[in-house]
């Protein structure tokens, strides 16, 4: 092999070079408008956040405390419309929903249109309602499989309860929804199934509260207790 073959680059970086500086000098004008477009947007959105979503959602908060104290006494009506110059939770969602608080607000009145009755309104205030936490997007899930059951929808019930029972799986809230799924199932009459979401409380999460008197509901349904 020749020394002028041995020492040819394996790559042009020199010609690599000068065709990105020409790509750059012959697109300048395009390249700039996308990066300020860029740029534009990430302003805006920090804009949108910090000086407008995180305003309304402190005012909401401000507003949400009437409502909170009626919730805790169970005054559920009144912490669904207020009272007087005091905002219910259904005005809060409407108005701020979209923020960090008013996202809490949906949580609070979807349990309450559920505890007055009011279960398709409960189930959709409730899917609209998103959560990070790791038990309050289960429960809301939980909640919307209650007034499922309300409403005398078994397989909706279960679906949800499922869902609820997957949803950041752990010993306090699984095994409740698991146990629910499975009271839906026996209400079918289909034992097997709830046999199955039974030994799986009994599986999965044995020091759950559940799990202690798991082994009546198994016999329950015909299953063998070990």
């Amino acid at each position: 092999m020749s020394k002028e073959t041995k020492e040819q680059p394996a790559v042009d970086i020199i010609g690599a070079f000068d065709k990105t500086e020409n790509y750059i000098e012959q697109n300048r004008k395009s390249l700039l408008f996308i990066v300020g477009g860029v740029v534009l947007l990430v302003g805006i959105y920090f804009g949108w956040k910090y000086f407008y979503q995180k305003p309304r959602s402190d005012e909401a908060s401000g507003k949400m405390y009437k409502a909170e104290m009626y919730f805790a006494k169970d005054s559920f009506k009144l912490a669904i419309n207020g009272s007087g110059d005091t905002a219910g939770f259904a005005s809060i969602t409407d108005d701020y929903g979209m923020t960090s608080a008013g996202n809490i607000s949906k949580y609070y009145l979807g349990v309450s249109y559920l505890r007055t009755g009011q279960f398709d309104k409960a189930i959709a205030t409730l899917q609209d309602f998103d959560s990070d936490d790791m038990f309050l997007g289960a429960m809301a899930l939980g909640l919307i499989g209650d007034a499922y059951m309300e409403q005398g929808k078994s397989d909706d019930a279960i679906a949800a309860y499922l869902k609820a029972a997957k949803k950041n799986p752990n010993k306090f809230t699984s095994p409740v929804y698991l146990k629910k799924a499975g009271y839906a199932y026996e209400d079918k009459g289909q034992k097997e199934e709830a046999l199955k979401v039974y030994e799986q409380i009994k599986v999965e999460f044995p020091e759950s509260q559940e799990a202690t008197q798991v082994d009546k509901y198994i016999a329950r349904v015909g299953g063998t207790v070990k």
